[in-house]
């Protein structure tokens, strides 16, 4: 791979842009992560 092919290929994998399907797996997890850190503070609260 010559130098113009691996500048090629480095800007148009920077330039990439994030698939919809990862991203709505990326905030589902931190959404599931986030409700179970307010139910756990939840019940260390009423026990």
């Amino acid at each position: 791979m010559n130098r113009n092919a691996r500048r090629a290929r480095a800007i148009a994998i920077a330039q990439a842009k994030p698939d919809n399907k990862l991203v709505a797996a990326r905030y589902f997890v931190l959404s599931a992560s986030a409700l179970a850190a307010v139910a756990a503070l939840l019940l260390a609260r009423c026990f």
